[in-house]
């Protein structure tokens, strides 16, 4: 028997006339915890030690659902499970209840014609109908082994430890057959799950995973396959191991990435959203602090573009900070802002390129009052009414869990949580702006070397630079951002880190454009430059 105080508790194995022999005193700490259960794994006295281990579960519940400690205690749990189905027992099926679990002993029927035996999972407190299985024949008339063993978990926290991003929707169920690793069966095994609940959106899916004990601990769907009708779940699955019903979301266009990759993401963004910003920064001062910078409209515009930049590199690289605070407004306000200026940036990139087309390719008389006005209202008023309406409705911002695939854990972030508001607002907004930008600079781009093929017969106009111009314009109209559309539904590395690369050092190109502009606009004199200009009336 165990019993508690404080964070000790004794530990006593008993002996048939049930008087102890042993007194163990351990406190409840992963190593103390970790050595006594390791102790019981090589010394087990069944069926007490069953109850003994449950105990310690119950006990130091907060060491053993630690990601140090609960997979040493699933291990000796499974051996103290086949131990139980090794023992002898008289009659054909024989149930064991204990206040976690339930567990059934079956002595196989090897005379029957049929292909499966039917065996009803164990009911639980919390629960009487479980699950209906029918368990293939084929196994057991090949090996030694002829009993198997079905345990129903009550208290299941255990194997929900690494899982963040699935909610369980049965209860978990364990078969084993000691002595024998059965998978790849003609037969597939077959589980009737009765569901917790079945209220489900479209969002998410119901899936029949399994616990992957050899591996590192997450649920997955290998040899499993899911037909679901009404409130039950039929699985039909290859092997046997703890099974449930999962619901998995559904949202579109994301697949997990690996915890490495992630990193290594993250840290190119940083560093290049850190660059980024200091360079917008830089360019916004600069503006500030010269009067030339200040009378072109151009450079308006371009610093307007590096202030949206600023202002979404900075808020970018708070997401994850944000999300580990207990204050949830902070998570609400940085998400709002890396929406708004997400959506900024890419406003002005769009007003880059229509002011390219109304200087290149209308050119001669056009007169617009209050230009630069109007193009401020554009860029920063249209962002704010679509996040403003946003804004006004629930949850749509706040703490977003990023799966990794390799670890079946999540990054939590500051972002949109609705997966439709995420990718029905930026996806449609961006493509609108993409699609036009992009018609802009095929237009532009033409212009340009038409102009070059007219200055190569004068000896001039090196190629270079004209290649250098469509770089530059690209920069200032985010093609780059294009990228996105090769990573949308699968994940594909090398796109991510070019889209990662690019679009978080775009500050530091308009800064060098900015650079070039000026040097440039300083080196002509007032009669070489082009007589025909954007009368903007500021």
């Amino acid at each position: 028997m165990i019993t508690s105080q404080n964070i000790n508790f004794s530990f006593h194995i008993l002996t048939v006339d049930q008087t102890p022999s042993k007194c163990i005193v351990v406190h409840c700490l992963p190593d103390g915890i970790s050595k006594l259960l390791k102790m019981k794994e090589t010394q087990m006295n069944m069926p007490q030690d069953m109850r003994n281990i449950l105990n310690i579960k119950a006990m130091c519940k907060d060491v053993i659902f630690s990601e140090i400690v609960v997979d040493t205690y699933i291990r000796v749990e499974r051996k103290a499970i086949h131990n139980i189905i090794n023992m002898n027992i008289s009659e054909q099926s024989k149930n064991y209840y204990h206040e976690d679990l339930s567990m059934i002993v079956v002595k196989m029927n090897l005379n029957t014609t049929d292909d499966f035996v039917p065996i009803v999972a164990p009911s639980v407190l919390h629960l009487d109908k479980v699950a209906d299985i029918q368990i293939p024949v084929e196994p057991f008339k090949i090996g030694s082994q002829t009993k198997i063993g079905i345990v129903t978990y009550d208290s299941d926290q255990h194997f929900k430890l690494k899982v963040r991003n699935k909610n369980f929707t049965s209860k978990v169920i364990r078969i084993e057959v000691p002595g024998c690793d059965i998978k790849n069966l003609n037969n597939p095994l077959k589980i009737k799950f009765k569901l917790n609940y079945t209220e489900t959106t479209s969002d998410y899916n119901l899936s029949c995973q399994f616990y992957d004990e050899n591996g590192n601990g997450s649920w997955i769907t290998d040899g499993c396959l899911t037909n679901n009708t009404s409130d039950v779940v039929e699985c039909s699955c290859d092997h046997m191991t703890p099974f449930a019903v999962l619901l998995v979301s559904t949202e579109p266009f994301i697949q997990a990435i690996t915890k490495r990759h992630w990193e290594i993401l993250s840290y190119i963004s940083y560093v290049g959203c850190g660059l980024s910003a200091f360079f917008s920064a830089s360019t916004v001062l600069s503006f500030i602090f010269s009067s030339n910078a200040r009378a072109e409209v151009s450079n308006s515009i371009h610093v307007s573009l590096s202030g949206a930049l600023f202002l979404l590199n900075l808020s970018f690289m708070l997401i994850e900070w944000a999300a580990t605070l207990t204050v949830k407004e902070v998570c609400v306000f940085i998400a709002v802002t890396l929406h708004y200026s997400l959506l900024c940036s890419f406003t002005w990139m769009a007003i880059e390129a229509l002011h390219l087309y109304l200087l290149l390719i209308r050119v001669f008389n056009i007169y617009i009052r209050h230009y630069m006005v109007k193009l401020s209202l554009i860029g920063w008023g249209v962002p704010a009414v679509i996040v403003g309406g946003l804004l006004s409705a629930n949850n749509i911002y706040g703490i977003k869990e990023m799966a990794l695939s390799d670890t079946n854990t999540t990054n939590q972030i500051c972002w949109i949580r609705d997966p439709h508001v995420l990718y029905g607002v930026n996806i449609f907004y961006f493509s609108i702006i993409f699609l036009f930008n992009l018609g802009i600079l095929v237009t532009v781009s033409r212009q340009i070397f038409k102009l070059r093929h007219v200055g190569n017969r004068h000896g001039k106009m090196p190629v270079w630079k004209d290649a250098g111009t469509v770089l530059g314009l690209m920069c200032l109209q985010g093609t780059t951002w294009g990228l996105i559309f090769f990573s949308s539904g699968y994940i594909n590395y090398p796109i991510l880190y070019l889209f990662c690369i690019l679009n978080s050092m775009q500050g530091f190109y308009i800064f060098v454009w900015m650079c070039a502009s000026t040097r440039k606009n300083r080196a002509q004199t007032p009669h070489s430059k082009s007589k025909s200009t954007l009368d903007t009336s500021k």
